[in-house]
C-alpha cells in the first residue's frame, strides 16, 4: 500500500450510492472492531387519512418533480413541501418516517421563516405510491407515469446504457412536460 494515499475503507461500503438513498447509523451485533454500517431508512406505511392529509399539502403547497442535486447527475426524483408552519412539515416527516427538513433562507426583514420537506429517490416513489389515489391536480398524472417508469429508467448502481439513457431522458421530457392547466 502507498503512503499516504488514503485507500477506501471497504469496497462493499465504497461501492453504496449514497445520493440514491438516506442512511441511518446501526451498529452490528458481535464485535466488528467499532465499525458502524448504515442501513436504508423505510418509508412508514401511511393510514388512509394520513395519506389523503399528506397529499392535500403535495396538491397544495408540494412538488413532484425530477431534479438534479449537482450539474453532471442524472435527474432523480422529488417530492417536496414548503411551508411558514414547520409543525406541519414535521407532521410529515413522523407520519412517512422518512424525509429531511430545511430552514430556507430569509430575503428580506419582513418575510416570515420558511421550511422544506424533501424526500428522494425510491422513498420519494414509496410515499407517491400512497399519496396518489388522493392527488387531484396535475400532480397525480405526473406521479402516474412516475410510479410507472421511474424504476424501468433508473438502475440502482447509476449506469445507463445508451438505450437506457435515451429512455430515461424520455421519461424526463415527459414528466416535466406535465404542468398546471395539461
Amino acid at each position: 500500500m502507498d503512503e499516504g494515499i488514503v485507500q477506501p475503507f471497504s469496497k462493499v461500503k465504497d461501492k453504496l450510492s449514497r445520493r440514491l438513498h438516506q442512511f441511518v447509523p446501526r451498529h452490528l451485533p458481535g464485535n466488528h472492531g467499532g465499525i458502524v454500517l448504515n442501513s436504508y431508512k423505510q418509508t412508514q406505511k401511511l393510514k388512509q387519512t394520513e395519506a389523503a392529509y399528506i397529499a392535500g399539502l403535495v396538491d397544495g403547497e408540494g412538488t413532484v418533480t425530477l431534479t438534479r442535486k449537482h450539474k453532471n447527475e442524472q435527474r432523480q426524483l422529488c417530492l417536496s413541501i414548503s411551508s411558514t408552519e414547520k409543525p406541519l412539515l414535521n407532521f410529515v416527516k413522523s407520519a412517512t418516517g422518512v424525509g429531511k427538513i430545511t430552514t430556507k433562507k430569509v430575503a428580506k426583514i419582513h418575510h416570515s421563516p420558511s421550511f422544506t420537506y424533501a424526500v428522494y429517490n425510491r422513498q420519494a416513489l414509496n410515499i407517491l405510491l400512497q399519496i396518489n389515489p388522493f392527488l387531484i391536480s396535475y400532480k397525480q398524472a405526473r406521479a402516474q407515469l412516475i410510479l410507472e417508469t421511474y424504476l424501468e429508467v433508473t438502475p440502482r448502481n447509476g449506469k445507463y446504457s445508451k438505450k437506457l439513457l435515451a429512455r430515461k431522458d424520455e421519461f424526463e421530457r415527459a414528466v416535466l412536460m406535465m404542468k398546471p392547466g395539461t
